[in-house]
């Protein structure tokens, strides 16, 4: 059976992981690598069969489409192993950003089955001050947990929530329609039973 490579880069994290999710959900690839890069956006390396992989990169390119962010994607063939240096990213922490640049999947998570009426939310806002009033008034509104935060380069920031679906739905909403004025919104997403993937990169 061929084996491909697929790349896709999205602008922003939360739309890259709106992205990750409708990839994996698509078809059986597995998540290599996530790198994040000095354009505010994130490189995902994803592998599987050459059939799988594309229907996959396929899927995350459309979605891209969908939130108008922008993507660039890619599919390798049978890729040449001497190449893999190039391709796979060593460890890398960004003082200024105060975190990894490159992520690599953790220990898996439950199963998607086991995840019924789970979600994550994500408010990504260009400014600090937006996304803190933002989350602020998402935690007002409804029974939600912070995870972490998320920083990009250019001012990008990701805060990421999770709870039940309508809680997680209800506290985005709340949080997105306060940055006006404070900043700029980015873009503000729920994932419903959100992929092994998507919860491998989130923070614990």
């Amino acid at each position: 059976m061929s084996r491909a490579l697929g790349f896709i880069e999205v602008r922003g994290w939360s739309s890259s992981m709106v992205v990750l999710d409708a990839l994996e959900k698509t078809a059986n690839v597995r998540l290599w690598q996530v790198e994040l890069n000095d354009l505010a956006g994130a490189m995902m390396k994803i592998t599987g069969p050459l059939a799988d992989v594309r229907a996959a990169i396929e899927a995350g390119a459309a979605m891209a489409a969908s939130l108008r962010v922008d993507c660039i994607s890619d599919v390798i063939p049978n890729p040449d192993p001497r190449a893999c240096p190039a391709w796979e990213a060593k460890p890398d922490f960004n003082p200024l950003m105060e975190q990894a640049v490159v992520k690599t999947p953790a220990a898996k998570e439950p199963p998607v089955s086991e995840q019924a009426g789970f979600a994550v939310g994500l408010i990504e806002t260009q400014g600090f001050t937006a996304v803190f009033e933002a989350i602020d008034t998402a935690c007002k509104a409804a029974n939600v947990e912070v995870l972490a935060r998320e920083k990009l380069g250019g001012g990008f920031i990701t805060v990421v929530i999770k709870g039940d679906v309508a809680a997680v739905r209800a506290a985005v909403e709340a949080g997105k329609a306060k940055v006006d004025g404070l900043g700029k919104l980015i873009a503000a997403h729920v994932i419903p039973s959100p992929t092994e993937a998507v919860l491998s990169l989130l923070p614990k």
